[in-house]
């Protein structure tokens, strides 16, 4: 902005003439300064996020006088406080900006509608990136600190569960034989000998094994189906026609089972997607209602722009 002063002859007088000039060249001298106060960006960025913070805060205390666990119904529903809880977000948001915009329009000392309209701008994208830079930060804490807990949760129950096997290991002393332990354990895994010669707990490891390799592989496997009829009929003691029907109900509801579990995680997969998309749109329109907040902060916050003045001395 240049000022020039001319004095000019006039029949009541002499005039003197102040005309104010707004551009980015004036007539006699060379380029302006630069069209954008970056200061007055980050100032107005800072009253944004703090504004919206304070507002935020507040509507957390509102929030939290609205519950009363001691009285039945007097307590908001879980949808309800949601429902306001974004409302209010997206309200101090757009106030914060607001705000922002008009400390940034008016810091920045501009006459020009449209240079204080990009401030308003600015300062709705560095505020954006500030509180997407906190949120971060917030999420990782609580993140880390869950991690911790759980860490220190785990150790203390395997302590506890080692001091309470010691306890009982000397307690018991010389009564269990860790050496018959091992060899009933061992006599459990093995298989593939004749059902009806083997223990309970064979054909029961046996007949674990078989079932697991059909629940991951999806259908029985050489002999194997053949394997488990004449284990069940020799450990419920039942003719092989009969053990030969129960196979094959394990083997319909086993199909059924995961159906329905492929099912249940189409939809669950359906509802994220769905979930996903219907809250990125929210994020866009809260984006696109915050830039507009900031341009209107900044249009109420750019100087009125004074074209001439005329001040006549007689």
């Amino acid at each position: 902005m240049a000022t020039r002063v001319h004095d000019t002859i006039m029949p009541g007088g002499p005039v003197t003439a102040t005309t104010t000039t707004t551009g980015s060249h004036d007539m006699d001298g060379p380029a302006t300064p630069p069209r954008i106060s970056w200061g007055a960006v980050f100032a107005g960025a800072l009253v944004a996020v703090t504004v919206g913070a304070m507002l935020n805060v507040l509507g957390v205390a509102i929030g939290a006088t609205t519950i009363d666990p001691t009285a039945a119904g007097e307590t908001p529903s879980a949808a309800s406080l949601g429902i306001g809880a974004g409302i209010w977000l997206l309200v101090a948001n757009l106030i914060g900006l607001a705000a922002g915009g008009y400390v940034a329009a008016r810091l920045s000392g501009t006459a020009d509608g449209t240079d204080g309209s990009l401030h308003g701008l600015s300062v709705w994208a560095l505020a954006f990136l500030v509180s997407a830079v906190l949120l971060g930060n917030i999420v990782a804490g609580t993140a880390r600190t869950a991690a911790s807990g759980v860490s220190t949760a785990i150790g203390g129950l395997a302590q506890g569960a080692g001091n309470a096997t010691s306890a009982i290991a000397n307690r018991v002393g010389d009564q269990v034989n860790p050496q018959a332990i091992v060899d009933r354990l061992q006599n459990s895994i093995q298989g593939g000998g004749n059902p009806a010669q083997m223990t309970p707990d064979q054909r029961r490891a046996e007949m674990g094994q078989i079932l697991t390799s059909r629940v991951t592989s999806g259908s029985f496997e050489g002999g194997s189906r053949d394997r488990l009829q004449q284990l069940i009929a020799a450990e419920y003691n039942i003719s092989p026609q009969e053990a030969g029907t129960r196979v094959q109900q394990l083997e319909t509801r086993a199909q059924q089972i995961a159906t329905e579990t492929e099912q249940r995680a189409r939809s669950a997969a359906d509802a994220a997607a769905n979930g996903a998309a219907t809250g990125a749109y929210w994020v866009f329109a809260a984006m696109v209602l915050g830039a507009l907040a900031s341009v209107l902060g900044a249009r109420m916050g750019t100087r009125s722009m004074r074209r001439t003045t005329v001040r006549r001395t007689v």
